[in-house]
């Protein structure tokens, strides 16, 4: 009988140990869902935080529209949008938003014979590709700006998001500002009405379908298109010259935004001024609750923001993405101290003690 008990009650004590140690873990992960356009980085720093600290993050790239729901309905610590959301809309919903991270939308095509960052495109040719108005690479219009490329007389495949995407909310919005027929057309949204093409989920699902796809344009986040081998296009910005995607055109775009005086961080940088600026820059935006029921958990989830501020940005540049300015940090953080409290007694969550 004692031999019994004592094997029963190291039973329990097992069972005890592996219901804390599941606690714990489940406390050492923080969760975040939404835009597929900052993932790369999201992994590279979550690996490296976890690494120094044994918190893991658990992000799920299911498209901005995903990410805002999610964040609405309580069930991940942030949400994530490329898509900054207007100031009624963060206001209905409870939350606070900031800027993490800066990037480029690219346009990428598959036709043999013709590499990244050869073909030149306009972004008023762009919006009649994707209208369905220019349908063959061997177009006019197209040789014009291309009279060195072995364009083919073959049909144009066009590739676009199927979910409700922040890159796409980037694309039509600067479709909308170089193309009256765009603005008038199909208009600016996460999800929109398209003309012509084929829909893949994510910047995943669109760099399968253009890698895949002879005759295929699409758009994808840069650091998607390099990671697939996509052939990206150049682009005419907003003063006229062609530029190519990279750090430095992106970090033009967001050389004049003024984040400052931005109700909610709301900054778009499409079609920016710059000789060098890449005209389809963004930020990707985190969403998160001002009234927090569980303030450790969104401590530990702020903690990961910071430190991904102070020491990510050489992962970040690694992948192509622009990292935020230490002012603008600034900025961030003093609105985590101001605006996201506990909700049982209004505590503010953020310094971290």
């Amino acid at each position: 009988m004692k031999t019994s008990l004592k094997v029963h009650g190291g039973a329990v004590l097992l069972a005890l140990a592996a219901l804390f140690v599941g606690i714990a873990a489940s406390a050492a992960e923080i969760t975040g869902a939404g835009a597929t356009f900052p993932y790369a980085v999201y992994a590279k720093w979550a690996e490296a935080y976890q690494a120094k600290t044994g918190i893991s993050l658990n992000y799920q790239p299911v498209g901005s529209a995903g990410g805002i729901r999610r964040i609405n309905a309580k069930t991940v610590d942030f949400g994530a949008s490329d898509m900054p959301l207007e100031t009624a809309d963060l206001d209905a919903g409870g939350l606070v938003q900031w800027p993490m991270i800066m990037g480029g939308v690219v346009p990428v095509v598959n036709l043999p014979g013709i590499g990244p960052g050869k073909m030149k495109l306009t972004g008023a040719l762009l919006a009649d590709i994707f209208l369905g108005k220019v349908a063959r690479w061997n177009d006019p219009a197209i040789v014009k700006l291309n009279p060195d490329l072995p364009l083919p007389d073959r049909a144009i495949a066009v590739v676009h998001r199927s979910d409700g995407s922040g890159s796409t909310f980037l694309f039509t919005n600067y479709l909308s500002d170089v193309s009256p027929d765009w603005k008038s057309q199909v208009g600016v949204n996460t999800a929109v009405e398209w003309p012509v093409g084929i829909g893949g989920k994510g910047n995943e699902g669109v760099a399968d379908f253009a890698g895949r796809t002879p005759g295929a344009i699409g758009y994808v986040e840069y650091a998607y298109a390099l990671r697939n081998k996509l052939t990206f296009t150049q682009l005419s910005n907003h003063d006229g010259l062609f530029v190519l995607p990279e750090a430095r055109a992106f970090q033009s775009a967001a050389a004049n935004a003024d984040w400052r005086h931005a109700p909610g961080f709301r900054v778009v940088l499409t079609n920016q001024p710059g000789k060098e600026s890449w005209p389809i820059t963004g930020a990707s935006f985190i969403l998160f609750h001002k009234a927090q029921q569980a303030p450790e958990r969104a401590r530990e989830a702020l903690k990961f923001f910071d430190w991904s501020y102070r020491n990510g940005g050489q992962a970040a540049e690694d992948l192509d993405y622009v990292p935020m300015p230490a002012a603008v940090v600034a900025l961030v953080e003093a609105v985590w101290a101001r605006d996201v409290k506990a909700a049982a007694d209004g505590k503010a969550v953020w310094p971290a003690q």
